[in-house]
């Protein structure tokens, strides 16, 4: 079996997970944080958000320098849940269309991240889109599900039922 075919069922899945949880963010609540070092929960969605596009640029490209020049790069600046959901979506159609056309012999190519121009890490692509797109992305989607419950909003149900969600 191909890598692409073995890797799209897990990535389909895992984003529309992604998605059921970016659905719960309330509009009213995103410069809400837990603690003063957190994250604000419209950043926390937007950023699940662009590591949906991820699978596709670490397969169309050979390295991203995040810092090209030692200047931060910009993130998207999405100010609604909405918002938030229209970038997801594309970003996880541009996902799947390049996951689907990928071919063994891509995967296997090395992937470089950079910052300022130095090597952070160097990966298989396949190893990238595991490690950076689904694991990176089933990170933050826990981090999101616990501001849920912190701010007493339905947490959905993922790999089986939630307190407030049966299956």
């Amino acid at each position: 079996m191909p890598i692409s075919a073995a890797l799209l069922p897990e990535f389909e899945h895992e984003m529309a997970n992604t998605r059921k949880t970016i659905e719960r963010i309330p509009d009213d609540k995103f410069d809400w944080a837990p603690h003063a070092k957190s994250t604000k929960l419209g950043a926390l969605g937007t950023h699940l958000a662009g590591l949906a596009g991820f699978a596709s640029m670490a397969l169309q490209t050979e390295s991203l320098d995040v810092m090209p020049g030692g200047v931060s790069m910009r993130q998207p600046g999405c100010k609604t849940r909405a918002e938030i959901l229209e970038l997801f979506d594309k970003n996880v159609a541009e996902g799947k269309a390049a996951i689907s056309a990928a071919t063994d012999e891509q995967w296997m190519v090395t992937w470089s991240l950079l910052m300022n121009g130095r090597t952070v890490f160097q990966l298989p692509r396949i190893a990238v889109v595991r490690t950076s797109v689904l694991n990176h992305s089933i990170h933050h989607r826990g981090q999101l599900s616990v501001y849920l419950r912190l701010l007493d909003l339905p947490v959905p149900a993922l790999y089986g039922p939630s307190a407030d969600e049966q299956m």
